[in-house]
């Protein structure tokens, strides 16, 4: 039983490049905070340049929680998430520090500040005839038979993302119910007071950050850390769907050359991070925090903040 009166949570989320990781370590040192990592990449150990996770001297001056909690070669789920950060959040305010999260994985964000959807378990023989339907006849096939199903889910899925595609699917299948009927009528009572930070920047500025991100990771090593884990089979079907990992696999299948497969991560990297930006957008309790003052203003903005809450 949680309390009718939920604790307040803190939230910094923000497109991916926009600055998070220096901002939320500022915050976190400022109100003596704990950070809980809401990433579905750096989750999993093994995946290291393209996640762009807190560094080891980072993580020792401000403690960090769901950061390398499980192997690459393992499926990590929502579920598994909310069960892991609800664990760290309670730790942390029963021993009376307040708990940071952050990160830009919005499905994370959602299920832990709004309630778990209680959805139905997996089948892997639907799941792999959807799969391999998709391999054989195109993502679009699935996609045209979603938008007939269940538009609304539909209409907030990215057009690449077949596995929350598939996902929806499969759910309709074995229950005769859409994911959106799931999650009208299957969520919890939100149990966190949630206060939710979404930072932001100049546009131009904020692609310019990611491509220059994206060089940076080729030259420390992205191609050989994704050949090394394909080659010894470790990239699991999670992981191998993240900004990064797809591309450099892509690349690594002979579908095409590293320059495009550089080209496809600054693109699809740069999608993400609108995709993102419109979900902060559709939030109504969004607190928007501009970087192009500089990062040491929006700490003491959010740091103001969080005291007046508090």
């Amino acid at each position: 039983m949680r309390s009718a009166n939920p604790p307040l949570l803190p939230l910094v989320c923000g497109p991916t490049g926009v600055g998070k990781t220096a901002v939320s370590l500022g915050v976190a040192k400022d109100i003596s905070a704990e950070i809980v990592s809401a990433d579905s990449m750096a989750v999993y150990r093994g995946l290291e340049v393209a996640t762009a996770k807190p560094t080891v001297q980072e993580r020792a001056i401000v403690p960090h929680h769901l950061v390398d909690v499980v192997d690459v070669s393992e499926p990590f789920t929502v579920a598994d998430f909310v069960r892991l950060a609800r664990t760290a959040i309670d730790d942390i305010l029963c021993r009376g520090r307040l708990p940071l999260v952050v990160g830009g994985t919005r499905q994370y964000i959602n299920a832990l500040t709004q309630g778990f959807v209680k959805a139905p378990g997996s089948d892997p023989a639907v799941r792999e005839r959807l799969e391999h339907e998709a391999e054989e006849q195109g993502l679009s096939v699935l996609r045209e038979r979603l938008e007939r199903i269940d538009p609304d889910t539909f209409s907030r899925l990215h057009p690449n993302d077949l596995r929350r595609t598939v996902r929806a699917l499969e759910v309709f299948e074995l229950t005769g119910r859409t994911m959106t009927s799931w999650q009208t009528e299957s969520r919890e009572d939100a149990p966190y007071r949630r206060l939710l930070f979404g930072l932001t920047r100049d546009r131009e500025a904020l692609y310019d950050r990611i491509n220059r991100r994206v060089d940076a990771m080729m030259d420390a090593g992205l191609e050989d850390e994704v050949r090394a884990l394909w080659n010894s089979r470790r990239l699991g079907p999670t992981a191998i769907q993240g900004h990064g990992y797809k591309e450099i696999v892509g690349y690594l299948r002979g579908e095409y050359g590293r320059e495009h497969a550089v080209y496809l991560l600054k693109r699809n990297t740069r999608w993400h991070a609108r995709h993102q930006l419109s979900w902060l957008r559709q939030q109504p309790d969004t607190v928007w925090i501009d970087l192009d003052g500089g990062e040491e203003k929006a700490r003491e903005e959010i740091v103001a903040q969080l005291r007046k809450a508090s």
